[in-house]
């Protein structure tokens, strides 16, 4: 039987198009649409199970993958089968997750899984820029408790047009790169990097995706009812008891507030306020506890968040004693490891990131190998966040996916500052040692000291904040905090990171709670940011005011030399002997590679001898020598024939040519060595080639001047020679006919 399919189409202008598809693939999932937009499809499922797990949060899983056959290739290395996500891949889950979890109710608990997979692969349209769609509109389609039809969007900027899911190609052009997850109603997430917009600019973004991303939903709800909305499921709503709640709320409202008031450290801030808990549960009976226990803390927890956004709309302070726009104090440290390439410490408050730079050849850089792309990065940042930066023990199992995104973060602040002519593949490692409060931004702070001090000549420095917001929409109270802790982050209604310049922006990064934020507030907020942000950024150049004029002596100094192609074999030589042996003598890192536009080959060479690569490079130049005919060379005698020395030019070690004994003196020799001996050192004229020998023509004599009464002996008669032979081919004739 024939399946019936509904199908929505999205217009995107210039000829694109979106179209939604659902009822022939996946039946049994829950929700499945397929999304396409020229070649490029993608499926997406979603499953949730009726029963409902007795945890505090929403186990939901975002999984998007792309898979090698859409693209019409095989999977690198030696399984051949899609293994464990990329990092492109792992990005896209977090994209489509941040947006998706606010729409689930709080107390839906049942396990929940968004499949999403490219199958047909299309160069011309980036894959990750749909994923929030497919994953709301499978949804729509369920019986999920969703709020809400979401999308989200790319929007690039060319010539100062905005555009909607651009190419890889005009993305390239592009002076932004935002993705705006929304409903129709509220922005709800951005991330993306700028070549340093400011902040109206921003907005301006946000809102042109916004428009977007309104058709986008419509299409989606329009779909649902053409396919037959479900009914919601029915699920088991969590035990609530109002008398309990307030109960809890009078026994701590009024001593959060004064602890949160009198300001204190994490640690001594959270045990006060985990003894406040203990007191509240210690009025309780264990009977009582035994059954209303995970009501006495969920309630506790709902005062205690209402307790410290009170303080902060009416009074202006947080819960360290600083005002909204106060920054946390801060110190900084460069060159703090002696061995490593450049090193920096970042310390804002209870929050500590140590940086390293390594500088490295092009064979160091970063590749990348998925379906919707392959390439290269010569400047990536990894970030690391171990257990006891927070004072935990945890078991580490590999990198997580929050790692994954905060150094993406901080690597798009940043990279658009390292200069494009920049010889090196730099690798920066960011390690936390202490959190309470962005350690991303932390991160992007001393990523920016710890370049500077490797000598990596950075355009301009960059820094980071994270930004909150607390908002009362019955009052239409609202304060933006400058520099949030981690407690700010989980209390408030928007967490934003904004990183920049002293001329703009470079990378952002927001999650907004709050339904239909005005774009005012939002402006406000950023350039709140900016004056936070302009703060930081003193006190890093306060500590390392321009990058070294140079990299460290231990560092490895990197030249490169552009040779034509048809030396690199003589540079690699048979089965690579030449350049091993060259790598070998001289201790540096020789990388050879070929530049299809200009039809070149690039040397790389990287060592911290000065000496060895100034040895690399001269075998180069010796390589490559060819003498100009007419030209006059310094040679040195190495080899003594019978026929004449053979000599090594000075200016090109390596490069022999052989002076005919005729060509020494004016006068006849009879023996070379009455002229020159080995290790002679004399000038020759070069003359090209020879056309009787096809080897190259150098002379000593045509730079002596010609002795007097000199007479030059007679040209050979090449016809007499001629004539010989003809007369004895005519002999052998004549004989042959008498036979």
């Amino acid at each position: 039987m024939i399946p019936k399919v509904y199908k929505e189409v999205i217009d995107l202008g210039d000829g694109r198009e979106i179209s939604i598809e659902t009822g022939k693939l996946a039946k049994q999932a829950h929700g499945s649409v397929v999304v396409q937009s020229g070649k490029c499809m993608m499926l997406c499922t979603v499953v949730s199970n009726y029963e409902q797990k007795d945890l505090d949060f929403l186990p939901l899983t975002v999984d998007y993958r792309e898979k090698f056959a859409a693209a019409g290739r095989y999977p690198g290395g030696f399984f051949k089968r899609e293994a464990r996500p990329s990092d492109g891949e792992v990005l896209t889950m977090r994209l489509v997750d941040r947006v998706l979890r606010p729409l689930f109710p709080k107390d839906y608990h049942s396990e929940t899984q968004v499949m999403i997979q490219l199958m047909s692969h299309d160069e011309d349209v980036m894959p990750d820029a749909m994923a929030g769609l497919a994953a709301s509109a499978a949804i729509q389609l369920s019986d999920f408790p969703f709020e809400c039809a979401i999308s989200e969007a790319r929007v690039g900027r060319v010539n100062g047009e905005f555009i909607i899911n651009p190419t890889r190609a005009q993305l390239a052009e592009s002076d932004l790169d935002m993705m705006i997850g929304a409903s129709a109603d509220s922005v709800m997430m951005v991330e993306g990097e700028m070549d340093e917009i400011s902040e109206e600019e921003m907005a301006d973004a946000i809102k042109f995706a916004h428009e977007a991303i309104k058709v986008q939903c419509a299409a989606q709800v329009r779909l649902a009812e053409a396919f037959g909305k479900k009914e919601v499921r029915e699920y088991p709503a969590e035990r609530q008891d109002e008398d309990l709640k307030k109960k809890v709320h009078d026994m701590a409202y009024d001593k959060v507030y004064a602890i949160a008031e009198a300001g204190s450290a994490k640690h001594e801030r959270s045990a006060a306020f985990q003894k406040i808990k203990e007191d509240i549960k210690a009025t309780f009976s264990e009977e009582e506890l035994e059954d209303f226990g995970g009501l006495v803390s969920k309630y506790y927890r709902a005062a205690e968040k209402s307790a410290i956004r009170d303080l902060t709309l009416n009074k202006g302070l947080r819960l360290d004693g600083r005002k909204t726009v106060d920054i946390r104090p801060i110190w900084c440290e460069v060159d703090y490891l002696p061995s490593v390439h450049g090193s920096s410490i970042f310390t804002r408050g209870e929050t500590q990131a140590l940086a390293t730079v390594t500088l490295g050849t092009s064979r160091d850089a970063n590749k990348i190998d998925m379906p919707s792309f392959e390439g290269e990065e010569n400047f990536y940042l990894h970030y690391n966040f171990p257990p006891f930066c927070t004072g935990e023990a945890r078991p580490i199992r590999g990198t997580s996916r929050r790692e994954v995104g905060h150094g993406n973060l901080a690597q798009r602040a940043l990279k658009g500052m390292i200069p494009a002519d920049c010889p090196y593949t730099v690798r920066v490692v960011s390690e936390v040692l202490e959190s309470n409060g962005s350690s991303s931004m932390a991160t992007v702070c001393s990523g920016t000291m710890a370049l500077m001090d490797a000598g990596v000549q950075l355009k301009k420095p960059v820094s980071g904040i994270a930004m909150g917001l607390i908002s009362d929409a019955d009052s239409g109270k609202y304060a933006v905090l400058s520099d949030i802790l981690g407690d700010e982050d989980h209390l408030g209604d928007m967490d934003f990171k904004v990183t920049g310049t002293a001329d703009g922006i470079t990378a952002c990064q927001m999650d907004i709670k709050v339904k239909g934020l005005s774009y005012e507030i939002l402006v406000n907020a950023l350039q709140q940011a900016r004056d936070g942000r302009l703060h930081i950024l003193g006190k890093l150049t306060d500590t390392i005011a321009a990058p070294a004029t140079d990299v460290k002596a231990h560092a490895p100094k990197m030249v490169t030399r552009t040779i034509p192609n048809d030396f690199i074999g003589a540079l690699i030589g048979p089965g690579g002997k030449v350049i091993q042996e060259m790598q070998k003598e001289t201790g540096c890192t020789i990388v050879i590679n070929e530049d299809p536009v200009t039809e070149e080959g690039i040397v790389e060479i990287l060592g911290t001898d000065q000496n060895g690569i100034d040895a690399v490079l001269a075998k180069i130049d010796s390589i490559m020598f060819k003498p100009e005919v007419g030209s006059v060379y310094e040679v040195k005698v190495i080899k003594i024939l019978d026929f004449g020395p053979v000599v090594e030019y000075l200016a090109a070690p390596g490069n022999e040519v052989l002076v005919h004994i005729s060509e020494l003196a004016w006068e006849r020799t009879n023996a070379v060595t009455d002229v020159v001996n080995m290790g002679d050192v004399f000038e020759v004229k070069y003359f090209g080639k020879d056309p009787r020998t096809k080897k190259d023509k150098v002379s000593r004599k045509a730079l002596l001047e010609k002795p007097e009464g000199y007479v030059a002996r007679p040209p050979r008669d090449n016809n007499r020679g001629r004539d010989n032979n003809r007369g004895r081919d005519n002999r052998r004739d004549d004989r042959r006919n008498r036979d």
